[in-house]
């Protein structure tokens, strides 16, 4: 089987600083992934007219797509344009398109006088295939040398997405013959990677040379991923549902979605379906679960707020827990916790409530509570359950872990597994 490579280089030194992280490789890759491309390298370089020439000479050796991120503003830093027309023995020119493009932007919608620096981002070497980017200033551009496509987008993400979409993954499919890749993901909650590695195990065994399984663990769950490689479409989609079928039984227990979704869109499926609702009431999460509820679209149908009781007055005069609670058991507890889920269901009048109080750290411990301690309630008008869980890590992955967590015990709560 013939493999289309790919080789994606980000441009600038936010990114060697760790100033910014590059979230456009992640969303390149993906992208490329879908349509058979296999992604050779990646590779971060300064804004050095060297470095930036060295990546080009080594990558065009290695791959038959080079994607470029970065530098095509309009400040002195951004070299990329210029260095790409020497490259390929250009010479700059204006495209119109985009000139109108900038010229509505500043003057019509912002009202702003044009200046030359605006103007110059119109510029592009009289070499390319110019990518209009409908979503910013400067434009994609598409060169071709020796057989190899290379790709210069913007670095600011939805705008190098906008041009991914609409011109590349296209321009690549109509350029080179690729393999088809199929992919089936499911969400397991409440078992280890290792055991469940280790129940799956025979599966895994017996699966063909061209159809491998990944184990992808994060926020105390793991995800499994099949992926098939063929240049036979029907007869590897066909592979792949009956091996998918097989894996679903296998982790049944432990199944809580065979689609590649998140916990929190689960979750809110589950609500809608069933036209109920949920409230937080949250101390050490601060509005994470809240707003992982509420980041989606639709999630008014199911979410109706919450209160964050990151102090123990709030949590005895919005959320009826008794002093009596915090004085001889504490904030982090089972009985608060419980309190607190009954009470925000209660005063929100909704279907379901959902409380969190822990140690976050990196202090607030103490011999009988350390760090990473966490109590999570849920409650419904019949019942309330509550869990304790100790996490170990550091301050931001322990909300992140808790949210999750929360998110799953409402999720056993309303299938009626707790």
């Amino acid at each position: 089987m013939h493999f289309i490579k790919a080789s994606i280089i980000t441009i600038g030194d936010e990114l060697l600083i760790g100033q910014v992280i590059d979230t456009n490789s992640a969303y390149i890759a993906q992208s490329l992934n879908k349509i058979g491309v296999t992604v050779n390298n990646r590779i971060a370089v300064g804004d050095d007219k060297n470095a930036i020439l060295n990546a080009l000479n080594v990558t065009c050796k290695q791959s038959n797509i080079i994607i470029i991120t970065g530098g095509l503003g309009p400040t002195a830093d951004d070299i990329t344009k210029p260095l790409l027309n020497e490259y390929f023995g250009g010479n700059l020119i204006i495209h119109q398109p985009t000139l109108n493009h900038i010229t509505d932007i500043f003057v019509n919608k912002y009202k702003r006088p044009l200046i030359e620096r605006n103007i110059k981002q119109a510029e592009v070497p009289d070499v390319c295939e110019v990518l209009f980017n409908e979503n910013g200033t400067a434009p994609g551009m598409m060169f071709e040398k020796e057989g190899i496509l290379y790709f210069s987008l913007p670095g600011v993400p939805h705008e190098m997405k906008g041009l991914v979409d609409k011109y590349v993954i296209s321009k690549i499919q109509h350029t080179f013959k690729t393999p088809t890749i199929v992919h089936r993901t499911l969400l397991t909650a409440g078992i280890g990677e290792s055991f469940l590695a280790e129940m799956i195990a025979d599966f895994e065994m017996a699966l063909p040379n061209h159809i491998k399984l990944a184990y992808l663990p994060n926020f105390g769950m793991v995800r499994l991923r099949l992926t098939g490689t063929s240049e036979d479409e029907k007869s590897l989609i066909s592979n792949i549902n009956e091996l998918f079928a097989q894996l679903k039984i296998k982790v049944q227990e432990y199944l809580v979605t065979d689609k590649d979704e998140s916990m929190e869109v689960v979750v809110g499926n589950l609500l809608k379906e069933k036209k109920q609702t949920v409230a937080t009431a949250e101390s050490c999460t601060g509005g994470y679960i809240g707003h992982l509820l509420s980041k989606h679209a639709g999630s008014s149908q199911f979410y109706t707020g919450g209160i964050i009781s990151y102090d123990n007055r709030i949590k005895t005069e919005f959320l009826d827990v008794p002093t009596e609670i915090l004085l001889s058991v504490g904030a982090v507890s089972r009985e608060a916790v419980e309190q607190m889920a009954v009470a925000v269901r209660e005063k929100m009048k909704t279907d379901f409530g959902v409380s969190v109080s822990g140690i976050m750290g990196p202090s607030g411990q103490t011999d009988e509570k350390p760090l990473g301690m966490v109590w999570i309630g849920v409650a419904n008008k019949e019942k309330v359950v509550s869990k304790v869980f100790y996490l170990r890590f550091d301050r931001s992955r322990n909300i992140e872990v808790t949210a999750t967590q929360a998110i799953n015990l409402l999720r056993l709560l309303i299938i009626n597994k707790i």
